[in-house]
């Protein structure tokens, strides 16, 4: 029970790592605000913590949005009662290299991924100093860290959360607030499928395959790891570690 007593806001959590992390939270004692653009997604994942003992509430909003994270995060205070964590998990994928990547494209990657964060964390600040400080996680990437051939918007956005990871860490420390950053490898989800098709050609299998020779430990990851390594941040257990840019990924950055 690392959370007990703790509440919590996820967004991006009505599938795939977010919902994991939400479980894991609440199975640690958290209360949990359940965000996700989808609202039934959001409720999913609310209601197999309530079936579970647990306590969660379901929130829409798009973390791209300033109106709508102020909203999110105001009614998350207010139905969880504080705020100790925020846990900035949403984010899109975007593929293509400099000379083929749409403006839209690259656009809406850095609204999401690094304005998203910008937003959520920047509502989420005066609820965090009111509970007497507490942990903010971004979610980043491998991808932050090495070139990735056809995902130069991903790779940038990325490497902004990265950036701007260490910038908030200075800057919230004297309140009391660690920020921290997880930078994954590749987590087989259900949105990853339509990738691994691509690797393979058509064949699923042979493009996790393909895409697990990436990795030292000889396979993907899987939602419950980040939601652990995303646990560890937020608890008490990374009392004394704020600015960090905590790789998960299987040692493919250590090649």
């Amino acid at each position: 029970m690392r959370l007990e007593g703790r509440a919590a806001l996820i967004t991006g959590a009505g599938s795939g790592i977010g919902r994991a992390t939400a479980e894991l939270f609440a199975a640690e004692g958290a209360s949990v605000a359940v965000l996700d653009l989808d609202l039934a997604s959001a409720g999913m994942t609310a209601a197999a913590i309530v079936d579970s003992g647990g306590v969660a509430t379901p929130i829409t909003a798009d973390v791209s949005s300033a109106e709508d994270v102020s909203r999110g995060v105001e009614l998350a205070t207010e139905r969880l009662g504080r705020l100790d964590i925020v846990y900035n998990n949403a984010g899109v994928d975007s593929t293509g290299s400099v000379a083929n990547a749409t403006e839209e494209n690259w656009d809406r990657c850095f609204d999401v991924n690094v304005k998203g964060t910008f937003l959520v964390s920047r509502a989420a600040i005066p609820h965090l100093d009111a509970s007497g400080g507490g942990s903010i996680v971004n979610q980043a990437s491998v991808a932050a860290l090495v070139g990735i051939q056809g995902f130069a918007a991903y790779c940038a956005a990325k490497g902004a959360v990265v950036s701007l990871t260490r910038s908030m860490a200075l800057d919230l420390a004297p309140m009391g607030i660690r920020v921290n950053a997880l930078c994954p490898g590749t987590v087989y989800t259900p949105l990853m499928e339509p990738l691994m098709l691509e690797r393979g050609e058509g064949d699923l299998q042979l493009g996790l395959a393909r895409t697990a020779t990436k990795y030292p430990i000889g396979r993907l990851g899987e939602p419950s790891e980040i939601a652990r390594a995303a646990l560890f941040l937020a608890s008490d257990d990374a009392s004394f570690v704020t600015g960090s840019i905590f790789t998960v990924d299987g040692g493919m950055t250590a090649q």
